[in-house]
């Protein structure tokens, strides 16, 4: 990791990070992901199942962080954030 902000490349990869770490439902999701690809995937099934209701309301949080980064945002270091999820797994 570079220390662009506090160790990562960026604001966005670590608040990604941040939320991932300190919230305990992403992070049991993210310990049983193989990278960060696999978690966003799991993600977009949780958006299926809530999209699937009869009103389709769906929590915020599978767009984006509590502080509006979303998890499909271009700018995050996905390499490092596949290694924060490996290490999750171990």
């Amino acid at each position: 990791m570079s220390d662009g902000y506090n160790g990562w490349a960026n604001y966005e990869t670590w608040n990604v990070a941040l939320w991932i770490g300190n919230d305990e439902g992403l992070y049991n999701d993210a310990k049983r992901c193989s990278n960060y690809t696999d978690f966003r995937l799991r993600m977009n099934e949780w958006f299926r199942e809530y999209d699937e209701r009869e009103d389709g309301s769906a929590p915020e949080i599978l767009f984006c962080t509590p502080d509006g980064v979303a998890w499909n945002d271009p700018s995050l270091d996905t390499d490092a954030l596949d290694e924060m999820i490996k290490e999750l797994g171990e």
